[in-house]
């Protein structure tokens, strides 16, 4: 029944990320939103007569228990905000969505996620960039990800394919179509080695302004945003400034000076919204990563004197890896005030170490 509720709250218009992550603190679910009175709603700041009123409405149930037949019928797996399964990456973000359709069998929580991003319009440049990259990322156990679209996008999805390197491809319409049609054979493909992922329910079209919307999905699922070839503006550059705003690592492909499809990658690299890699092993050195080979299980030492707070704490960033401050405030309900402290604490014992962005991670 909750993920009717669930489902029915991305459905009221006007109900983003933001207010919708607000009224789920206040009233302890979606349930809890959709049972409140109307004298209850206008008593929350910021929220206007139109949500209100769309809280009230009888059709936006209806078109939720729609979605639920859909979602049962073809196996779709619901991924809302705050559940365990949910990509924990991505909800560090801000914005990001309440809900996500999924199908598919890679895991989203991967130790180590790389999107892919770039031109529609490859050349043989960019072709070879995916071609060399990917096969060598498959020594660092990643996870691929990308936006199914023409071009840069296609080719990683294949080349992953092709190295049965688990693969996810972020849609910009619901799961009861693939755009564009030439990629539904690839799509098949990826259900087996990775998934099909998107915040738009069934009936959504691929209209133009969904796709800056996924691209923040992109961005937000990954440890690093990758521009293999990229033009002066387009949906590549978007997506590598969103990854800068999580505080997520950017890298890009130098191209020719000469090249219209290498502008945005050489102008993301000259401004420093991006490092300059150039092979597999330049993304190793950045991000730290070990072949998977040569990993070895750490024994975990911990001092014995933490307090049940610090403890708590230190469970949670070392179970997610890394979590931001911003995170850890809203899992934990606890006032940044006193979080900082604490994290303090844990970093002057030395298991815990902060990153920019206040991000931090378990040693």
């Amino acid at each position: 029944m909750s993920l009717l509720y669930q489902i029915a709250l991305t459905k009221v218009n006007g109900v983003g990320p933001v207010i919708g992550r607000h009224l789920l603190s206040h009233f302890g679910g979606a349930e809890g939103v959709f049972s409140s009175t109307k004298s209850e709603l206008r008593g929350i700041q910021g929220l206007n007569s139109r949500v209100i009123e769309g809280l009230s409405d009888a059709d936006v149930l209806k078109a939720a228990e729609k979605e639920l037949h859909f979602i049962e019928k073809h196996h779709i797996e619901p991924l809302f905000w705050g559940d365990g399964a949910y990509p924990r990456r991505l909800a560090e973000c801000t914005d990001a969505p309440l809900l996500l359709y999924y199908r598919g069998n890679a895991d989203l929580n991967a130790p180590h996620m790389v999107s892919i991003v770039g031109t529609r319009n490859a050349t043989a440049y960019g072709k070879s960039i995916c071609a060399d990259l990917i096969p060598a990322l498959s020594a660092y156990n990643v996870t691929v990800v990308s936006g199914l679209a023409y071009g840069i996008d296609s080719y990683a999805h294949r080349n992953a394919l092709n190295h049965d390197i688990p693969t996810v491809g972020v849609l910009g319409h619901g799961l009861d179509r693939i755009y564009p049609a030439a990629n539904r054979e690839m799509a098949a493909k990826m259900l087996d080695c990775g998934g099909l992922l998107t915040e738009f329910p069934s009936g959504t079209k691929p209209d133009r302004q969904n796709f800056p919307m996924r691209n923040r999905i992109i961005a937000g699922l990954a440890d690093v945003t990758i521009v293999v070839e990229a033009a002066a503006k387009g949906g590549a550059l978007i997506t590598a400034e969103l990854a800068n705003s999580y505080s997520r690592d950017v890298c890009a492909f130098p191209g020719s000076l000469h090249q219209e499809f290498s502008e945005g990658s050489n102008y993301l690299i000259k401004t420093h919204r991006a490092h300059l890699i150039t092979s597999a092993k330049d993304l190793q050195y950045l991000m730290n990563w070990e072949p998977a080979s040569t990993q070895k299980p750490k024994q975990l030492q911990l001092p014995v004197s933490l307090s049940a707070s610090q403890q708590r704490v230190y469970d949670m960033i070392h179970t997610a890896r890394e979590l931001s401050i911003d995170a850890l405030s809203l899992q934990l309900r606890w006032p940044q005030s006193k979080l900082a402290v604490t994290l303090l604490e844990l970093e002057m014992h030395g298991i815990v170490i902060a990153l920019p962005g206040k991000v931090y991670r378990a040693t």
